[in-house]
């Protein structure tokens, strides 16, 4: 997918995609939208609140299952 949306790129196309995925967020120069209580917000891809959910998951599966847990 990433592949195809570069080569359209390229070729002046444009795209606004609504995802969780930190693998399209992480598509080189995407600008990057966040909604937060304040409003729409631009931020870097590290700084995304997708991005930090999946790296505190990698990071530490098993702190972050406990905090999932322990919210039941």
């Amino acid at each position: 997918m990433l592949a195809r949306i570069d080569k359209l790129a390229n070729k002046r196309s444009q795209f606004i995609i609504a995802t969780h995925s930190p693998i399209i967020l992480a598509y080189p120069d995407a600008t990057i939208y966040q909604m937060t209580p304040e409003g729409i917000i631009k931020v870097k891809y590290n700084e995304s609140d997708t991005y930090q959910l999946y790296k505190g998951f990698i990071d530490d599966p098993k702190q972050m299952t406990s905090i999932l847990f322990d919210n039941q």
